[in-house]
C-alpha cells in the first residue's frame, strides 16, 4: 500500500519566503552615490596659452640672470685645459729626467753605439765597393775562373780585414777613454788605404787607360775615399764621447770647462782649457802650464787621494780624467805629487 505525500503548510511556505527575502536584502552591497565628474578650476580671464608661455620665458630669464653672476663654473677646468696641463707636467718630468747623469750617460752610450754601427757599416760597404776594382787590377789579363782570376778576389778582403782589425781596436779603446795615439798604427792604416786606392784608380788614370773618363775614375776611388774618411773620423768622435761629463752644467765639482787629453803641443785654438799658453811664470812650471793651476789641481788631487777616489801614485791619464784637465797639466800634477817631501 503506497503512502500519500502530505501537502505543504501555507504558513510555513510564507515564512520561508519572508526569511529568504530578509537574507537577500542583508547580502546586497550598499550602493555608492554616483560620483560627479571632476570640475576643472576656472582660469582667470586672459590666461591664454601664449600668455603662459611668455610668463615662463620671463621667469626663466630671471633665474638665468641670477645664475650668471656666479663665477663658479669659470673656475672649473675643461677637458682641453686638463689635457694641456698633463702634457706640460709630462714635459717638465722628461726635462728633469734628461738632466739626470744616469739618463745622460745612457743617451750618450746609445748615440755612440749608433754612430759606431753606422761608421763600421759604411766602412765595410766602402771596402766591399772597392773589391771589384782591386780584383780587376790583381787579375790583369787572367782568364775568367782561372786560379789567378779567382785568387784576385781575395786581395781586397784580406786587406780589409787587416784594416778593420786596426780600426776596431782603436774604436773600442776610444770608447773606454784610452784613445790610441800611435804613429805606427796610423802608417799601417794609411798604407792599407793607399794600396786599396792605388789598385782601384790605377787602370783609370790618364796615360794608363785607353780612354780617360773622369766619371769612371771617381766612381772607382769612391770606396777608398769613404774608407779613409771613416777611419779618420771615427776615433776622433769616440774620443770626444769618452771625454763627456754627464753632470748638468753648474753641478758641484765642476770648476770650469771640460777638457780632454792633449798628446801634442797645445797651440792655437786646439789647446784644451787648463793648458794656457805662455812661457811659464819662471818658477819651474814651463811648457805652457800655469803654475797657479798646477798648484790648485795638485791640492785637489791630494784630496781625492785621501778620500780614496785616486790611487796613491796616480798616472797622468787618471789625473786627467779625475781633474778634467789637459794631459800636459796632468803630467805636471803627477810630477808635483811625486816630488820628495810632498
Amino acid at each position: 500500500m503506497t503512502a500519500q505525500a502530505s501537502a505543504p503548510d501555507p504558513d510555513e511556505v510564507g515564512q520561508g519566503i519572508n526569511a529568504l527575502e530578509h537574507y537577500l536584502a542583508a547580502q546586497q552591497p550598499t550602493q555608492q552615490p554616483a560620483q560627479r565628474p571632476e570640475q576643472r578650476p576656472e582660469e582667470p580671464a586672459g590666461q591664454t596659452r601664449r600668455v603662459r608661455r611668455l610668463a615662463g620665458e620671463v621667469a626663466e630669464a630671471h633665474h638665468l640672470a641670477e645664475l650668471q653672476d656666479d663665477d663658479t663654473p669659470l673656475l672649473l677646468e675643461s677637458g682641453k685645459v686638463r689635457k694641456r696641463r698633463r702634457k706640460a707636467h709630462e714635459a717638465a718630468r722628461l726635462h728633469q729626467l734628461g738632466q739626470d747623469p744616469v739618463m745622460r750617460a745612457w743617451q750618450a752610450a746609445r748615440m755612440r753605439r749608433l754612430l759606431v754601427t753606422a761608421g763600421m757599416v759604411a766602412l765595410t760597404l766602402a771596402l766591399a765597393w772597392s773589391t771589384a776594382g782591386v780584383q780587376g787590377f790583381a787579375a790583369g789579363e787572367a782568364k775568367d775562373w782561372s786560379p789567378a782570376w779567382v785568387f784576385a778576389w781575395l786581395v781586397e778582403p784580406f786587406l780589409s780585414l787587416a784594416l778593420l782589425t786596426v780600426v776596431g781596436a782603436k774604436a773600442y779603446l776610444g770608447t773606454r777613454g784610452q784613445p790610441v795615439k800611435s804613429a805606427k798604427l796610423d802608417r799601417i792604416e794609411y798604407g792599407f788605404l793607399g794600396l786599396t786606392l792605388t789598385m782601384n784608380a790605377w787602370p783609370y788614370l790618364p796615360g794608363v787607360a785607353d780612354t780617360f773618363e773622369l766619371s769612371r775614375l771617381v766612381l772607382h776611388i769612391l770606396g777608398p775615399i769613404v774608407a779613409v774618411a771613416v777611419v779618420t773620423a771615427l776615433p776622433i768622435i769616440l774620443e770626444a764621447f769618452a771625454r763627456l761629463d754627464h753632470r748638468p752644467a753648474g753641478a758641484a765639482g765642476v770648476t770650469g770647462p771640460l777638457t780632454g787629453p792633449s798628446y801634442s803641443a797645445n797651440t792655437g785654438a786646439d789647446r784644451p782649457a787648463g793648458n794656457p799658453s805662455g812661457g811659464g811664470s819662471g818658477n819651474g812650471a814651463g811648457n805652457g802650464v800655469d803654475r797657479v793651476d798646477v798648484a790648485a789641481l795638485t791640492d785637489r788631487a791630494r784630496s781625492l787621494i785621501a778620500s780614496g777616489d785616486l790611487p796613491v801614485a796616480p798616472s797622468a791619464n787618471a789625473l786627467r780624467q779625475a781633474l778634467r784637465c789637459g794631459m800636459d797639466t796632468a803630467r805636471h800634477v803627477r810630477d808635483e805629487l811625486r816630488r820628495p817631501g810632498q
